[in-house]
């Protein structure tokens, strides 16, 4: 049992050594072609697709309408079980006055 215990062990550390070499040496030249291919492809591709995408962006920023939309008081929407245990407790974490509708319509909006 010893015996195939240190034949195993053997067989493991040359295999494990080659494996070493091997990567060691397919790796020498291999990284400076690496590092130019990825380095033209951010400057010809990601930084004009970035670019591209802010363009986008600003674009839709411009022609987007900044109107609250009409509140409808839909019944399945802004069900309120229990209180948020923050501030007046009708009004979730992170509430936008313009964008979020409380149960009975916009803050600010006597109709």
């Amino acid at each position: 049992m010893a015996t195939f215990r240190r034949l195993s062990q053997a067989l493991l550390r040359s295999s494990l050594t080659q494996t070493k070499r091997q990567l060691s040496a397919s790796a020498h030249g291999h990284g400076e072609d690496a590092a130019k291919t990825w380095k033209i492809l951010t400057f010809v591709v990601a930084l004009p697709g970035v670019a591209v995408c802010m363009l986008n962006m600003y674009l839709k920023e411009q022609s987007h309408s900044h109107e609250q939309p009409e509140f409808v008081p839909y019944t399945h929407l802004r069900i309120r079980t229990k209180r948020f245990p923050w501030g007046d407790g009708n009004k979730s974490l992170f509430h936008n006055p313009h964008a979020n509708a409380l149960p009975d319509g916009y803050e600010g909006h006597d109709e």
